[in-house]
């Protein structure tokens, strides 16, 4: 079985429905599923799945595809990763199947940072790595914990790493734009070196720890380059991603140790921030690993205020948000510190006891509140109701209300009419967001003759009587970039004798100035059968445009003309155009 013949196989059994379904809830309407799209920050449904054709496709940003084109961009892998996760949900073998790779314009700087990542490897496999070793030995970080997170080590010479990257024929210029050397030495020196990575696996940026109880700064991250940027990339996220697929839910901690002492006791769905903040980007990454999200952030007043700043962003988002509590105690504030202490057996009952985000919301809006005060105290209710009047479930409503009421000596009704004037309040808020919510602008098609290109190329990869009838026809499209996509498809249906819209996505995996113009044809929202008087329509428009635009060119070229045999000539030619012969 060839390369194309097995892609095809693995699209057929993997049906897009019950692919996307396992990503985000789809609804059907009609014959078609509709869901929040991933791909761009989409609040009601936008994106459309159809059963039938076994594509999807964004009313909104566009994005559309077969399940091989969802798994790339939902994952961020490339083709060939793509066809190994659905070769093993649809249960065929893909061993030695053959994809071209995807070159980028950032290969080089990625395969300059890879040889810096192996080199860092190697050397604390070497007797001038013995230090670092007992210093991550002392931080229970074992062989098999340094293997499994490529830890490495900068040694205690300026000009190593330079020397060896200068010698492959990268210039110091590229070496200190990106963030491996400064002032012509290495950027980096005497520190544990943690490989950071984008959401694609590449390694991309380092973070140097120091050991040696130094006075520099405890770590130093690589700068924003042009392939690192920190708040477009989360620690870990590249080997929790299918981990988190699986276990439906996301742990989310502060730095890389963290992780790495979630994922040696059996937690490998978890990510760093490396930090407090978190970004929007990041956020966005977040919702696609999974809709339960746990926090499990520092015990300490940055980490608890961080737990309140961007659970809150979350939840906005539609995700399932906890919070795993850790004490404020020194020593044992951050998950590291905690499991090293109290062993696993204690951590997993923090996350089997973990709250809701809301609960941990209202426990917080109690510290520091002075029960003396009626000012403070009147605010504090205020704020508890505020986020009870968050909560969908009508029970735990009502079960706060009953402890805040016993709290601070008010009597239930008094807090739940406030309750009921919040959630009224709401709903009128709600309603005129409604009310200005306009639908989603259906994209624009400059000119009838492009409409007719588009609704053509739609036709041809739906119905192969409109490839014969393009080809009868000698239909000449506007554009290079529609006649090449014309080509291809009359190509392709005359090799395997079929075409439809899913596979011809598949097809156009490596053309990519193609698929772009592809992608957009399809976004287009069209009826599902065009008749074939509709097709012919079409052709006659564009007929018509090429007519037009000859003799433009024919008008412009009798004004330059001096000879005037050659201009009657140029006229009679106009002449027959404009009477279609």
């Amino acid at each position: 079985m060839n390369n194309q013949d097995l892609i095809t196989e693995i699209r057929q059994k993997v049906d897009i429905v019950d692919l996307i379904s396992d990503y985000i809830p789809l609804i059907q309407k009609g014959k078609n599923y509709f869901g929040v799209c991933p791909f761009h920050n989409d609040t009601n449904p936008s994106m459309s799945v159809s059963r039938e054709k076994q594509i999807y496709k964004c009313f909104s940003c566009g994005a559309s595809g077969n399940v091989f084109n969802f798994v790339m961009d939902y994952d961020h892998v490339e083709f060939k990763e793509a066809i190994k996760i659905l070769g093993e949900r649809a249960g065929v073998e893909v061993n030695g199947i053959r994809v071209a790779p995807k070159t980028t314009k950032f290969d080089r700087y990625y395969e300059m940072y890879d040889i810096a990542n192996k080199y860092y490897q190697n050397n604390i496999n070497t007797k001038e790595g013995q230090r670092a070793k007992k210093y991550l030995e002392s931080r229970q970080i074992d062989d098999e914990l340094i293997k499994e997170f490529g830890i490495g080590l900068a040694l205690d010479k300026n000009n190593a790493l330079t020397t060896i990257l200068s010698s492959k024929d990268y210039s110091m210029k590229e070496l200190e734009q990106l963030g491996l050397a400064s002032n012509s030495h290495d950027a980096y020196i005497n520190r544990i070196m943690f490989p950071l990575h984008d959401i694609s696996g590449h390694v991309v940026g380092f973070s140097g720890r120091i050991y040696d109880n130094s006075n520099l700064n405890k770590y130093l991250n690589t700068k924003e380059t042009i392939i690192f940027k920190k708040g477009e990339c989360l620690y870990n996220y590249h080997i929790a991603r299918d981990h988190c697929r699986k276990l439906k839910s996301v742990i989310i901690v502060e730095g890389f140790m963290d992780a790495i002492r979630l994922s040696q006791i059996g937690h490998k769905n978890v990510i760093a921030l490396m930090g407090t903040a978190m970004t929007g980007e990041q956020m966005q990454l977040v919702k696609k690993l999974s809709t339960n999200v746990y926090l499990s952030l520092d015990g300490d007043n940055p980490g608890q205020t961080a737990i309140l700043n961007i659970g809150e962003q979350l939840v906005k988002m539609g995700l399932n948000v906890k919070v795993i509590s850790l004490p404020n105690n020194k020593g044992e504030h951050d998950p590291d510190e905690y499991i090293i202490k109290y062993g696993q057996e204690r951590f997993d009952n923090l996350i089997e006891n973990a709250l809701n985000y809301s609960d941990f919301k209202i426990n917080f809006l109690k510290i520091g509140v002075n029960f003396n005060s009626d000012v403070e105290l009147s605010n504090y209710v205020n704020s508890v109701i505020r986020e009870v009047s968050t909560i969908k479930d009508e029970i735990r409503r009502e079960i706060i209300l009953k402890k805040l009421a016993i709290e601070v000596n008010l009597s239930y009704n008094t807090l739940e009419k406030r309750l009921n004037e919040y959630l009224e309040f709401t709903n009128v808020v709600n309603r005129e967001e409604e009310v200005k919510h306009e639908p989603l602008p259906k994209k624009k098609v400059s000119s009838k003759y492009d409409k007719a290109a588009y609704v053509l190329i739609y036709s041809m990869v739906n119905d192969p009587w409109a490839i014969r009838k393009f080809e009868k026809e000698d239909v000449h499209l506007m554009t290079k970039e529609l006649r090449y996509l014309a080509s291809e498809i009359c190509y392709y249906y005359h090799k395997y004798g079929t075409i439809n819209m899913a596979d011809f996505y598949t097809y156009l995996t490596d053309k990519e100035e193609l698929l772009v113009v592809y992608n957009f044809i399809m976004s287009l929202d069209y009826e599902d059968d065009i008749s074939v008087k509709a097709i012919e329509d079409y052709i006659g428009v564009i007929k018509e445009y090429n007519m037009r635009q000859e003799i433009k060119r024919l008008n412009d070229l009798i004004k330059r003309e001096n000879d005037p045999i050659e201009k009657a000539k140029i006229a009679e030619k106009i002449r027959l155009l404009r009477i279609g012969e």
